[in-house]
C-alpha cells in the first residue's frame, strides 16, 4: 500500500530511499563488528589485525612532531601535492630498493593507508560485473573495496605454499581484470607464496596478459627463513628490465603501508605503479580527499628517516616472533586432535581448520561466552565457504595473555570436537500398532 502524502516517513528515509544500487553490496567488516564487542576488558581478542601498542615508536613520533611544527609549520598545516610529500616518497623508494624493488618517486602515490590504495585500484579498473581473481581465502578489506565497484570474483585455492598456481590458468580463461594476491604471510592464512610459484604466477599472468595487484603489508615482518623477491621484481626480471625507469613497465602494481611497521594511526600507505597509472590514480584520489594528510606524512618521514625505520622493524620482528611462538606452543598444548593450523614464517596471523562436523560460527559464539574472540574464516571467502576455519591474530597480545586465550579457546574446541565425534544414537523403534 502506498504511503499517504501526510503520513510520517521513517527517520532518514528521504536519504535511505536514494542509496545507489552499489551500496547494497557494501557491508560492514565482520572484524569491525567483532571489535565493537571488545569494550569488555575480560575478553581476550585474537580478532583484529592490530599491531602491538607496545612497539609503537611513541617517543620518536613525539620528537618528530615537534621538529615538523618547529621547522615546517606552514607547509605541514597546508594543502599538499596529491602524489604525496616528496621527501617521504623518496624515502620509500630507498627503503623498497633494499628489498629489490627499483623504482623512482614518479612511480609512488602516497595514500591514506593501504586500504585507500585498494579502493583506488577498484575505482580505476573495475566496471560493474568485471571479474577479479583472488586467492581463497583472501583479505576481507580487499573484498570490501572491490565489491563497492560491483566486482565478481573468481578464486584460486591456497595451500601451505600459497596460491595453487597450477589452478590459475582455469581462472585466467575467465578473463579477470587483474589477479589480487598477498604473497607474504597472507591475510588470513599466514602462508607465504613459494619462490617457484611466484615465478610461475608472473609467467602465466604475462602469457595471458593479465595484470597483478601485489598487496604486501607484512613483507618486512619475516621471523624465519630468507626474504623472497617481490612479484614486481620478478616481473621486471622476466621482462629484462634492469634500469629503474623501466622496472615498472610490466604487469604488477605493488601496494605497501607503514601501518604495520610504524603506526596505523598515521594512515600512510602507498601504490607503486607505472607513472601513467600513478597519474590516473592521483586524479581519482583528488576526488576522494585531495591528498593524504600533509602533517601525518611529514611526521612519518621525520620519524622514519635516518635509518630508524630499519632499526624499528628489527624490534617488531623480535616481539612478534615471540608472540607467534607463544601461540603455536599454546595450540600444541590446548587444541584437540583433528584441529589443524598454519605455521607462518612472519606476519600477524595463523589460520585454524576444524574437523568435519564442527562449525566455526558456533564455536566462536561459545568462545565469546568464554571471553575469547577470533574471526570466522567464512568472512574471507568471496564465493562462500570457510565454515570450518577461523583466523587468529598473535601480534596484539602478550605471551601470557595468548596462553590464557588459547586455553579458553581450546576448552571450547575440545567440547565441540568431542560432540561432533560422538557416535549418534540409533533412532528409536516405532512400536507396532
Amino acid at each position: 500500500m502506498s504511503r499517504l502524502p501526510d503520513e510520517p516517513r521513517p527517520a532518514g528515509a528521504l536519504w535511505t530511499d536514494r542509496f545507489a544500487q552499489r551500496t547494497e553490496r557494501a557491508n560492514s567488516s565482520v572484524i569491525r563488528e567483532f571489535l565493537k564487542l571488545l569494550d569488555d576488558p575480560a575478553i581476550i581478542s585474537f580478532a583484529g589485525g592490530l599491531p602491538a601498542p607496545e612497539v609503537f615508536p611513541a617517543e620518536e613520533v613525539l620528537f618528530a612532531t615537534h621538529r615538523v611544527l618547529r621547522q615546517h609549520r606552514d607547509s605541514a598545516l597546508q594543502y599538499g601535492a596529491t602524489e604525496g610529500y616528496r621527501p617521504l616518497r623518496e624515502l620509500l623508494v630507498r627503503h623498497m630498493a633494499r628489498y629489490g624493488i627499483e623504482v623512482g618517486p614518479e612511480n609512488v602515490l602516497v595514500t591514506t593507508g593501504a586500504q585507500q590504495a585498494l579502493d583506488l585500484v577498484g575505482k580505476a579498473f573495475i566496471n560493474p560485473g568485471d571479474r577479479v581473481a583472488t586467492e581463497e581465502p583472501t583479505y576481507l578489506g580487499a573484498l570490501q573495496a572491490f565489491s563497492t565497484y560491483e566486482a565478481h570474483y573468481v578464486t584460486v585455492p591456497v595451500d601451505d605454499d600459497g596460491m595453487c598456481v597450477d589452478r590459475l590458468e582455469d581462472v585466467l580463461r575467465a578473463a579477470p581484470k587483474f589477479v589480487y594476491v598477498l604473497p607474504n604471510f597472507q591475510n588470513p592464512s599466514g602462508v607465504t607464496l613459494s619462490l617457484a610459484r611466484r615465478r610461475r604466477l608472473v609467467e602465466v599472468c604475462a602469457r595471458y596478459g593479465t595484470p597483478i595487484v601485489e598487496d604486501d603489508p607484512y613483507g618486512q615482518l619475516r621471523y624465519d627463513g630468507e626474504h623472497l623477491p617481490s612479484l614486481v621484481k620478478l616481473d621486471a626480471e622476466r621482462s629484462g628490465c634492469a634500469h629503474r625507469e623501466r622496472s615498472l613497465r610490466g604487469g604488477v602494481i605493488y601496494l605497501g603501508t607503514l601501518s604495520k611497521t610504524l603506526a596505523p594511526g598515521l594512515r600512510v600507505g602507498w601504490v607503486v605503479a607505472p607513472a601513467e597509472v600513478v597519474a590516473k590514480l592521483a586524479v581519482l584520489k583528488q576526488g576522494a580527499d585531495l591528498h593524504s594528510s600533509t602533517f601525518a606524512q611529514m611526521v612519518a618521514y621525520e620519524t622514519a628517516r635516518g635509518g630508524f625505520l630499519d632499526r624499528h622493524v628489527k624490534t617488531i620482528r623480535r616481539v612478534y616472533a615471540e608472540r607467534r611462538d607463544a601461540m603455536l606452543r599454546a595450540l600444541d598444548r590446548h587444541a584437540p586432535a583433528g584441529v589443524h593450523w598454519t605455521r607462518p614464517q612472519g606476519g600477524l596471523f595463523l589460520y585454524l581448520t576444524l574437523p568435519p562436523g564442527v562449525s566455526a560460527d558456533v564455536v566462536l559464539k561459545d568462545a565469546l561466552a568464554a571471553k575469547v574472540a577470533c574471526i570466522p574464516g567464512s568472512a574471507f571467502h568471496p564465493l562462500g565457504g570457510g565454515t570450518r576455519s577461523m583466523r587468529l591474530n598473535f601480534s596484539y597480545s602478550r605471551p601470557d595473555v595468548i596462553e590464557e586465550g588459547i586455553a579458553r579457546l581450546g576448552a571450547v574446541l575440545r567440547r565441540h570436537v568431542s560432540e561432533a565425534q560422538a557416535p549418534q544414537a540409533p533412532p528409536a523403534a516405532v512400536a507396532a500398532g
